[in-house]
Parts: C-alpha cells; structure tokens; sequence
C-alpha cells in the first residue's frame, strides 16, 4: 500500500505530461479510442463516489457517538465560513484589480473531439447528494437508537469501500488523467483557449495558494499543530485534482493524503471530514467564481456588479457551495441562476462564464481539496480541545 501511495505522485505527473503530448500528434481515430476509455473510467470513478462517502462518512458518525451532531454542526459550519470568506477576498481583489486589467475574449480556433465509439453507461446507485445525505442521517440515526449491528455493518462496508478504491480507483486514475489532458491538448484548449484569460487565471491561482495558506494558519493556531505536517502530503490529491476537475472523484486520494498526515490529523477526523468535506468544501471553487464574474461583467456590460449586488451573490454562494455536486464545474452550475438573477447576466454572459470557469476547474478543485486538510486539522483541534475520544480504526490506509 505504502509503495502504492508514494508511486503516485510520480504516475499522476506523467501522465499529465504524457497525456499532453500525445494530444498534439494524436489523429482522429486515436482519439475516438481515448475519448471512449475516458468516458468509461469516468463512469467507474464516478459510479464508485457515493460508495466512498456512505463507506465513509456513516461509520465515522457511528463512532463519534453522542458527540455526533455537535461535530457536524462544527464541520459544516468550517465549510460555509470558509467558502464565503474565500469570496470575499476575491471580490475585494476584484474591485482593486480587474478595472486595470486588459482581457481578451477571443475562444475561437477549438478542434471538435470525436465521437465516443462505445458507450457504456454505469449509472450511480444514488447521486453524490443523496449519498451525503443520507450517510448523515444513516450514521446520526444509528448513534441515536444505539443499533448495534447497523453499526458493525457500517464498518465491515466500510472495508469493502476501502478494497474498491485500493485495487480499482486508485490503480485507474493515472490512465483517466493521461487520457484527460490528452483531449484537452487534442482540441486545443491548452494551447489556445488558456492564454485568452491568463492574466486572470494567474491572479485567481495566486488567490488559491494565499487562502489556502491563510486557511493553514489558522488551523495551526487553533489546533496548535505544525499545518505543514499536513499540506506537506497533499501532493498526490492537489495533481490528481487538477486531472479529475473533481474533488468527488479524487477522494480515494486524499483520504491517502491525509492518513499519512498523522498524528497531526486524527483519523476518525479524517475518515469524518475528508468524505464531507469533499462535497461541502468548495473555496477555491467559489473564490474562482467570484473574481471571473467581476471580469466577465467588465468585459460584456463595462463595469463590475455594484458592491450590494456582490455581497448578495457572496452570502448566497456559500450556501450553493455546500450543496453543489463535487464534479467538475459543479460550482457554477449550482449557482448559474445566482448568475443570472442577482447579478443579471444574459446568455452571452453565462456562456462566457463558463467557458472561463473551464479553463481553470482543475485548479480551483485542488484549492478545495487541498483545503479540506486545513478545516480536517480545525476538526482535530476541536475535538481535542472537548475530551472527544479517538475512535482509532485499522482501516489499512497509511
């Protein structure tokens, strides 16, 4: 397991690279091969997601006990704070910065993908909400009428979770990736479409790593552990975000991250938070969103959105965050009515928008991912700082 995890990093960047240079020489019928095995390792990825969260989230719940809602209260609560202190930052770096700005909007020039050749559909068992949802109720539930053997089903599931994703989803993530970079060098998103916006997405990456780092800070403080202990073993789960464009989907992974991560990270902390915040967590995301809204607004209609209108879109955001679905461009579809009601954008706007938002998704998904270590290590904190006991388990992951 341990040479598997310390491989990875290694197998992710190679094929990102390997990907990306393909895709410049690759020819139609190639790539009608690439975008088919792509489309069916996303579906087992995906298919996999909710799995990973109910084998997660619900044992975890169980073994908090009583301390069970007070804990979820705490890590939701973490969520919102950050994902609209996030947009805050990013809006008032937008009222000082976007106005000097010179954009281009230029997005043509894409060669069309080919057709996928087969196609095989793995629906979900349930979506990635309901999933969330119904862990939490499964595992308060549980803790509540004090079922014992619900309980102790959760656990052995939670082992059978934790062999999918050790010996499937871990094993096929480099060849999704490779795959993944290999279409967008194909089409010519990485050579053309980026340096339309590159002057922004630069800014808002730079936002990334400032919040994250203020994220880091203060649950160093607050928890009074060193955070580098932390961020120091998030290189696997930050290059596997930039290739998934999903924090769902690179869960398997982070959970690894943050497991080696200990004794700075408890783990029934991290076997708690990780699954959750995965799909409640989304500051890069939101911060992402804010600042590109201010600049497609800048672009299209000559100015930015009143300060009144932002902080409405802000406080509502948050909100959207924690329910949007941790899939690429999960975000700003939640909120595409956010977009268009409280700040007025029309088609044009919205299709703009999106096309932006693309082509950084991967890299606002590594800031949620990434940040998620941050609001674990808060979890941590609080729980030592309230006598909550450490509900240790040997769930093989290190």
């Amino acid at each position: 397991m341990k040479k598997l995890v310390s491989s990875l990093p290694f197998k992710l960047l190679l094929g990102v690279i390997l990907g990306i240079l393909i895709g410049q020489i690759a020819g139609e019928h190639f790539m009608n091969f690439v975008v088919t095995v792509k489309y069916i390792l996303n579906q087992v990825i995906i298919f996999c997601v909710p799995l990973i969260i109910i084998g997660f989230i619900a044992p975890s719940i169980t073994r908090l006990g009583n301390n069970a809602s007070k804990m979820l209260g705490i890590a939701v609560s973490a969520a919102y704070l950050s994902s609209i202190g996030a947009a805050l930052f990013s809006m008032t770096a937008g009222y000082i910065m976007i106005p000097h700005l010179s954009i281009s909007t230029s997005t043509d020039g894409l060669k069309e993908l080919p057709g996928i050749v087969f196609q095989l559909d793995i629906p979900q068992i349930m979506p990635v909400m309901s999933a969330l949802v119904f862990s939490l109720l499964l595992g308060l539930a549980a803790t509540w009428t004090k079922a014992g053997v619900i309980t102790q089903v959760l656990e052995e599931f939670q082992e059978i979770v934790l062999s999918i994703v050790t010996k499937i989803v871990i094993p096929i993530l480099p060849v999704f990736i490779a795959f993944t970079f290999c279409a967008l060098s194909y089409e010519g998103t990485i050579t053309k479409q980026l340096p339309v916006f590159l002057q922004v997405v630069l800014i808002v990456m730079a936002g990334h790593y400032i919040w994250l780092t203020l994220l880091y800070v203060i649950g160093g403080l607050y928890s009074r552990k060193n955070p580098f202990d932390v961020v120091r073993n998030y290189g696997p789960a930050y290059i596997t975000a930039v290739g998934t464009m999903s924090s769902a989907a690179t869960l398997a992974v982070a959970l690894k991250c943050a497991k080696k991560s200990q004794p700075t990270l408890r783990e029934d902390m991290v076997d708690f938070g990780i699954p959750l915040f995965a799909n409640i967590h989304l500051c890069g995301s939101v911060l992402t969103e804010v600042f590109f809204v201010m600049t497609v607004s800048m672009i299209l209609y000559g100015s930015t959105p009143s300060l009144g209108s932002m902080l409405l879109f802000c406080a509502l955001l948050g909100i959207f965050a924690i329910g949007a679905p941790g899939v690429p461009g999960g975000t700003v579809m939640a909120s595409l009515g956010l977009i268009t009601g409280v700040l007025g954008f029309d088609e044009m706007g919205t299709a703009l928008m999106l096309t932006i938002f693309a082509l950084q998704d991967s890299f606002g998904t590594a800031c949620n991912v990434t940040g998620d270590g941050a609001l674990t290590l808060i979890l941590t904190g609080y729980a030592e700082k309230h006598g909550i006991k450490n509900h240790k388990i040997e769930s093989g992951i290190s």
